[in-house]
């Protein structure tokens, strides 16, 4: 096939995956909100709204299997916007050392404990043994988080509004919190499900007094930092996906404290903490804000 005709059925890909003239979607629009969008194209624009109709209708039949002709590296959403299209970057601002890839193992979605028992058990620890965490439980937890569960789609382990992933997750760990990585920041990238080394260096005490001093933030061998970008809900749903950031957040975290059960050890979130001064120390974009500090550790013997 000629680069032009491969090119013409991306295009044409790309028009079946976006939301099209009339602006509907059924997976995240309000039939009404739908009818009325309708009856205002059909009146000021008949002809182009008949074009559209038809062009829906067609797209629709081919849709089932064009995606499955044409492998590019759209990653859909919920609604079938491509979200480059559409919301801000996952990272706007580079970090202040080169950037780096780690050597990641790949999730588990077996484990030796059912759903029920890590919810009997789940419970805020703030206490937590001198010993690292092995990677292998790093990216588990991670994967809990925010992983990927459904790959051509892009879906994860956590549920989105309209499918928009608003948040990032850093790890901030000290040296020897992390079997086999160097103390830093580091960002999970769901879609490789890997670490990327953004910043070196022991950031755990700066990190506790942005946390008003709260030792447990300190004493753990490692920080889950979670962040949202606004823009990429709000953009969508507008002064309401406000909330649904927040929700969304507690989705993650609470997969954090089953999975973190699951594997043995202990984790708490921390909300009370300066904004600016854990901005400061990720060094994240303007359009990026912390929403959670979540220490982790292994169990301290009785």
């Amino acid at each position: 096939m000629c680069m032009k005709a491969l090119e013409g059925l991306r295009t044409i890909k790309r028009r079946i995956l976006g939301a099209g003239a009339l602006g509907y979607c059924p997976a995240c629009m309000e039939p009404k909100d739908a009818i009325n969008r309708y009856r205002d194209s059909a009146r000021k624009e008949p002809d182009k709204t008949r074009r559209e109709l038809l062009r829906m209708y067609v797209t629709g039949v081919l849709g089932a299997s064009l995606p499955l002709l044409v492998k590019d590296e759209i990653s859909l959403q919920v609604c079938g916007q491509p979200p480059t299209t559409t919301y801000p970057p996952t990272t706007t601002t580079p970090p202040s050392t080169g950037v780096q890839e780690t050597t990641a193992p790949p999730s588990t979605t077996s484990g030796t404990i059912s759903v029920e028992d890590a919810l009997a058990k789940r419970r805020s620890i703030r206490e937590y043994a001198d010993k690292s965490l092995t990677i292998e439980q790093v990216m588990q937890l991670l994967w809990a988080a925010q992983g990927i569960t459904l790959r051509p789609y892009g879906f994860r382990t956590a549920p989105s509004a309209g499918g928009t992933y608003p948040l990032e997750i850093y790890v901030v760990t000290k040296p020897s919190g992390i079997e086999g990585l160097e103390a830093g920041i580091y960002r999970y990238e769901p879609r490789d499900h890997r670490l990327v080394k953004r910043i070196l260096g022991d950031f755990s005490a700066q990190l506790m007094a942005a946390a008003l001093d709260q030792e447990w933030v300190g004493s753990a061998p490692l920080n889950f930092v979670v962040t949202a970008v606004f823009e990429r809900t709000t953009g969508k749903y507008g002064e309401r996906g406000i909330r649904y950031v927040w929700q969304e957040t507690g989705h993650a975290a609470q997969n954090i404290y089953l999975q973190a059960v699951a594997l043995g050890l202990g984790n708490v979130v921390v909300g009370a903490f300066h904004d600016a001064e854990v901005e400061r120390i990720l060094e994240l974009s303007d359009q990026e804000k912390p929403a959670y500090v979540i220490p982790v550790g292994v169990l301290k013997t009785p």
